[in-house]
């Protein structure tokens, strides 16, 4: 077998065996194969795409190129959460120490921003002392003891996955549906869970712009991991807006707190409760009702706050923070107002652009080697749908020496579009696909 004939094969939309899959993966991992012919080959799949075998199989074989974790020595049933990205999105902050509160498991390892999209390992290390570098045994250890670890990906989960990736950067292959779909889920399968929820996000702040291309998305990664054995759903969710109130990274460790303490953005409380509901029924421990009442009580009686303060005092973090968290983490104090500059009403936002403006605050990474600062971001004070007088604040930047300003206010004001007439408030879950 040659490179060429596979490549020939796929360009002319013949469906590929595990072999020849196999052969191209390993091959280019090897460095058997070069760039210029790998990047033939998945600009053929770009075009004429796979199937769901074809995914299944390409799924696996990145999977196995490096490290299989094994969990079992948690001896529990363990589910995973994904998120596909989204501007404000601290879910996982929310949700890990709320599910491990009920006795479901947490073992995560979770990246870092990504575009204009944060990432949670870059929130958790705002926490002072935080440590997300964890080796296998400390891993499993702390979910044995504590019922919950998050951590940074280990360089060796499904190298070829990050070496196809960066090949896909670099030649305009990022975005077809089997390709994400098995980035995603070879890091998924070489991670050891045994059921997955995916929050596969629509809108103007999601890699995917529309309900339709997420959906697309959602059912070729519920089919991944339904042919991996694994039980898997997928909700697809709203992203026309930021999510919560807080963009930035010690201000959403801050929203995560303060949700945990019962004070929540409504929509951002439905996303998690959600999600969180969906975790512990795939756990086998108890029914969706039975968890979404477990979890609500756990809200209200503190013990996913703890959970919290588990997980920072496990991974070396100053657990004062859960008591005081802007005494304790680094948050600036000097701040700038974007006022309307007419009354009516929030229409749209340009969710991608307030992730933009975040970076431009120093909030994410321009240069893949910048420096994130932990104490810049954004408070939202307006969402579609909200009245707004003119003079009034449409949002809170939180600002460093180092941040553009200028090009930040210039940003938020260009995504708010005001309107003379109220507009429709979208649902925070448009579907579930199980």
């Amino acid at each position: 077998m040659i490179p060429y004939e596979v490549i020939l094969k796929k360009r002319n939309g013949g469906k590929l065996n595990r072999e020849e899959i196999e052969f191209m993966v390993m091959g280019y991992v090897r460095g058997e194969i070069p760039d210029y012919q790998m990047a033939a080959f998945l600009m053929a799949v770009y075009f004429r795409h796979m199937d769901k075998e074809e995914r299944a199989i390409l799924t696996e074989v990145m999977a196995k190129s490096g490290d299989m974790i094994d969990l079992s020595k948690i001896g529990e049933r363990i589910v995973d959460k994904h998120s596909s990205g989204g501007v404000g999105d601290k879910t996982t902050l929310v949700v890990a120490p709320l599910v491990a509160s009920v006795g479901v498991p947490i073992a995560k390892m979770s990246g870092r921003a990504l575009g204009h999209t944060g990432g949670t390992i870059d929130k958790l290390e705002s926490i002072p002392g935080f440590k997300t570098s964890l080796s296998l045994e400390e891993f499993i250890s702390n979910v044995k003891k504590y019922g919950i670890a998050i951590a940074g990906q280990t360089a060796n989960l499904a190298p070829a996955d990050k070496k196809i990736y960066a090949l896909r950067d670099a030649t305009a292959t990022v975005d077809e549906i089997s390709l994400i779909a098995s980035s995603i889920m070879s890091k998924k399968l070489a991670g050891g869970a045994n059921a997955f929820v995916l929050d596969v996000k629509a809108g103007s702040g999601a890699f995917m712009k529309t309900i339709e291309e997420a959906k697309k998305l959602a059912e070729a990664m519920v089919g991944i991991g339904k042919a991996h054995g694994k039980d898997t759903v997928a909700l697809i969710t709203n992203m026309e807006e930021p999510l919560g109130i807080y963009v930035g990274n010690s201000l959403e460790v801050l929203e995560a707190i303060e949700f945990l303490k019962g004070n929540y953005d409504e929509k951002f409380f439905e996303l998690c409760i959600e999600i969180s509901s969906y975790m512990v029924r795939l756990s086998g421990k108890m029914s969706e009702k039975e968890a979404k009442n477990a979890l609500l009580e756990n809200l209200k009686n503190g013990k996913g706050l703890e959970k919290f303060r588990d997980l920072i005092k496990a991974q070396g973090g100053d657990e004062r923070v859960i008591d005081s968290p802007q005494k304790y983490l680094p948050i600036s104090q000097e701040t700038l107002e974007i006022k309307s500059e007419k009354t009516g009403y929030v229409k749209d936002i340009d969710t991608e652009k307030i992730g933009i403006a975040s970076i431009l605050l120093g909030a994410g990474r321009i240069n893949k080697e910048d420096t994130i600062d932990p104490s810049v971001g954004i408070k939202v004070m307006k969402k579609i749908g909200d009245k707004v007088e003119k003079g009034e604040s449409l949002a809170t930047i939180f600002i460093s020496k180092k941040s553009r300003v200028s090009e930040a206010i210039k940003t938020i004001k260009e995504a708010y579009t005001i309107a003379e007439e109220p507009a429709k408030k979208l649902p925070m879950i448009y579907e579930v696909i199980s």
